[in-house]
Parts: structure tokens; C-alpha cells; sequence
């Protein structure tokens, strides 16, 4: 993913002989400030030209900002400064507005910070104030988590969604609302027929099957062919709808996308969980490329939030049902046929440290069309959890910060006694399950690994949606 571009703007006294005297001193802050920021390799930091201590000077740099492609701006204050120079800016720089307060006791900058936050809270203008020493990494870390935050819902806005079909087996929670997708997040929804991947499947060329089938073949840990679900052709239909979805994610210029499988595909065709894997991969037989969120039964809530996932996080993400819990170890057995990118096996980007984990298992008696269900149970760590839900009309999220853990020897037991076939990420949460159950309001959950609570909570505040911290 590309660097996230933050504008930078400091500001300071409006009286020359002040601003003149504390140039050095702004200049400095400034300095480490962009220093820090962008030393975590995320972020392209676009300075202001000069130091804002003239209305004029606010607009004018600004407006360069914006032009710029700055996504959010961070107004920087380390000494006193007058606040309408913030609230001039605020109207031409691109938010969310990160205010910034530096630890300088021998000049009044938080004093500056609040004013200037103050102003910009009396017409409403969302900021959020962060005050401390940058080099500290707890600052930093707040900083990076509304940074990401903030990148994620900007990069939302014009976004394209591939919906493959519609409402599958009566999901209602899997069912977008267009206007209000678009009203909060600023996203196109483009609705495309299955049919597509049925027809244009056999123009696929022959040699680009056989080597992908090989290429997997010589990979993955064990493919269980059978001669019946599971057969070197069924695999490479498989194969062949992969390529299809590429090529129209690259026809309809499309981010992220849903497919319906269940039931017209899965019975009359193939199952797509090949494609759904390594859409959300980072890599595929051809090489490494941008994980593509792809969401199982066209759940459009779990695509849009899989892809907020993405983008605060820069890896993969998981897709699963909420299937089983299990008493004696306190773990959710996450559990889904499509949609666990291989990435999970092995928590890696090196696509055969992960694919020696992974095994293709004939598919279960739901899915009479056969093919490979893409097996494999997810590397133990902290990951974090969350779910975009709507309740009487209004979105809200899920936030749960988890883990995911080795059960060792009884892992393949676990496995066995809900869906063999099927990959399994084993959570154990930091509530108790009934707490977790009573709210919840989906069949379904995404992951990523690493905590990104505070990233997603500022997420929902930009937004203006609710959420729950499940902790």
C-alpha cells in the first residue's frame, strides 16, 4: 500500500517580533516531529512552506496542502499562537485534524493547542488533540493510531465495491444499504452476475491453469484429490475463476469485493474458495500482489469492514463464522469455508512458508459442485477482531481484542469435531462468552494480528458511528 500523506502545518504568534524570535524554536519541534513521523515507514509528511503567523499565510498553505493530496493535516503548536490562524486553515486543508502539542514549558503552546481546539469545537470542525513528546513511543503510537484512522476513512471516500450476486441464503446482515454506504463512507457498490464468472471461465488460457495447478500442487502440503469433489479439473475451474475475478476487478476498476457462491455456484458449478483465498492473500502463482479484500457470501458489512481492516493495518485480513465455542480450552472456533487467506497458516508473506501448513480438503456434502476447500489452522497471536453492524438503521462496531491460540496436539481434534474440511482460527477472547453472544449482532468476524483498538475507535469517531470494545 502506498505511504499515507500527512500535511504539516505549525503555527505560531501573530505579532512579527514574536514569530520572528521563536522561529528557530517552531522550526525545531517541526523538524523532529516529521522526523519521527516519518521514520515508521507509513508516512509521506508534506511540510508547510512557512510557519503560519498571518491569516493570509494559513490559507495560502493550506490550499498547497490540499492540492498536494494530503490526506489529514496536523496542525503543530509548540509555542503561543493565535487560534483563528487554525480555524482559517481548518477551512482549506484536508481533515481529520490531528492537534499536536510538543512539551516546551518555557513557552505556552498547549496553551495555543487549547485555544485553537476550543475555536475549532465551537463550529464543529472534528480534531483531535494529542500533547507530549513525540520521541515517546507511547505518543507516537496515539498518533499513528488516528493517522491510520484517519487515512482509512479518507481512502474509503470513492472506493468501488464488487457485489457478485445478492442476498445469500436469507442473510440480512450480509445485505448493503447503497445510500448509506455512500452517505457515511463515500462508496460506489457495482453489481455484478455470477454468470460472468460461469462465462468468461473458459477464456481463460489453458497453459496459465495447468502451471497455477501445478504451482499448487508442488506447495501445498497435501491436496486430497478424491475423483469426485475433488479432482485435478475441478481444481483448476477453480483456477479459472480466480483469473476471472481478476479481470474484472481490473474491467470495473473495483477495491474490494463480495462473492455469493451459496447456492447457485456451489451446486451447479464450483466453489470459489480458491479465489477468495488468495484474493485476500498477498501473493498467488503468478507472484506477489496487494491482498484484494474479497468477502464469502457477498457479506458486503464484512467486506467494507475487512477493507477498513486492511488499510489501518497494511496486511491481510480474515474472514470467518463465529462457529463454535469450545468450554474446555475458552476459544471461539472461528471457522469458514472461504475467505482464510492462506497468510493465516503461517502469519508470514513468504507464500511456501505458509502453503506447507495448508492442505486442499474435497469439499463437504453443502457444496455438490465441488472443488478445494483451503484448509489450514491459523498461526497463534494478539489480533484484533471487529465487525461493522447496523441495529435499528445505524452502523455500529465491534471491537475485540483477542488472541489466537495453539491448542497444540488437541488442534486437529477441535478441528475434526466441527467441519474438517474447513480452516479454523481458534480466539480465545478477554470477556466472558455470554457477554460476547447477548450483543453481537453477526454470524460472521474479521481479524487482522496486532492491536489496532485505538486505530479502529478513532475510525468510528470520524465516522460518527458507535462501537463497543469488547474487553
Amino acid at each position: 500500500m502506498s505511504k499515507i500523506k500527512v500535511g504539516l502545518m505549525t503555527f505560531s504568534d501573530g505579532r512579527s517580533f514574536v514569530h520572528n524570535d521563536l522561529l528557530k524554536v517552531n522550526r525545531d519541534f517541526e523538524g523532529r516531529l516529521r522526523s519521527s513521523l516519518e521514520a515508521t515507514g507509513e508516512i509521506e509528511v508534506m511540510t508547510a512552506e512557512e510557519v503560519v503567523w498571518k491569516p493570509s499565510i494559513a490559507k495560502r498553505e493550506a490550499i498547497r496542502l490540499n492540492a498536494l493530496g494530503a490526506e489529514i493535516t496536523i496542525f503543530n503548536y509548540a509555542v503561543w499562537s493565535f487560534p483563528h490562524f487554525s480555524v482559517i486553515a481548518s477551512r482549506f486543508a484536508p481533515g481529520p485534524f490531528l492537534l499536536f502539542g510538543n512539551i516546551n514549558p518555557r513557552f505556552p503552546g498547549m496553551v495555543g493547542m487549547l485555544a485553537s481546539a476550543g475555536s475549532l469545537d465551537h463550529d464543529g470542525t472534528t480534531n483531535k488533540r494529542i500533547w507530549g513528546d513525540v520521541a515517546q513511543p507511547a505518543v507516537l503510537k496515539d498518533m499513528m493510531a488516528y493517522i491510520r484512522a484517519a487515512s482509512a476513512r479518507k481512502r474509503l471516500t470513492g472506493m468501488r465495491y464488487g457485489l457478485f450476486g445478492g442476498r445469500p441464503m436469507g442473510m440480512y446482515t450480509a445485505v448493503p444499504n447503497v445510500d448509506l454506504w455512500n452517505s457515511l463512507f463515500g462508496v460506489d457498490i457495482e453489481h455484478i452476475d455470477q454468470y460472468e464468472i460461469v462465462r468468461r471461465s473458459e477464456e481463460v488460457p489453458e497453459d496459465k491453469v495447468i502451471r497455477a495447478r501445478k504451482w499448487l500442487e508442488s506447495r501445498v502440503k497435501k491436496i486430497h484429490y478424491d475423483g469426485k469433489q475433488l479432482t485435478p479439473e475441478k481444481l483448476e475451474k477453480q483456477i479459472r475463476s480466480y483469473y476471472v475475478v481478476k479481470a474484472i476487478i481490473h474491467d470495473e476498476e473495483l477495491d474490494f469485493i463480495g462473492i455469493k457462491a451459496q447456492p447457485e455456484l456451489t451446486n451447479n458449478f464450483v466453489t470459489m474458495d480458491v479465489t477468495e483465498a488468495f484474493m485476500n492473500d498477498p501473493y498467488d502463482w503468478d507472484g506477489n500482489h496487494e491482498p484484494v479484500v474479497c468477502a464469502t457470501e457477498a457479506d458486503s458489512d464484512a467486506a467494507l469492514t475487512m477493507q477498513t481492516l486492511k488499510m489501518i493495518s497494511r496486511s491481510p485480513v480474515l474472514f470467518a463464522d463465529v462457529r463454535h465455542y469450545d468450554e474446555e480450552f475458552d476459544v471461539l472456533d472461528l471457522c469458514n469455508s472461504g475467505s482464510h487467506a492462506t497468510y493465516f497458516a503461517g502469519k508470514s508473506y513468504v507464500p511456501e512458508e505458509n502453503l506447507d501448513k495448508v492442505e486442499f480438503y474435497p469439499e463437504s456434502f453443502y457444496f455438490p459442485a465441488g472443488g478445494a476447500s483451503v484448509r489450514h489452522i491459523a498461526a497463534p497471536g494478539d489480533v484484533t477482531i471487529a465487525r461493522l453492524m447496523r441495529k435499528n438503521g445505524r452502523y455500529w462496531m465491534a471491537i475485540i481484542p483477542a488472541q489466537f491460540v495453539d491448542l497444540g496436539s488437541k488442534a486437529e481434534e477441535k478441528a475434526r469435531e466441527s467441519q474438517v474440511e474447513w480452516p479454523h482460527a481458534f480466539a480465545r477472547l478477554k470477556v466472558p462468552i455470554g457477554e460476547f453472544l447477548s450483543t453481537y449482532g453477526s454470524n460472521h468476524c474479521h481479524a487482522v494480528y496486532g492491536d489496532y483498538v485505538k486505530e479502529l475507535i478513532n475510525f468510528c469517531n470520524i465516522s460518527g458511528i458507535d462501537y463497543l470494545v469488547y474487553e
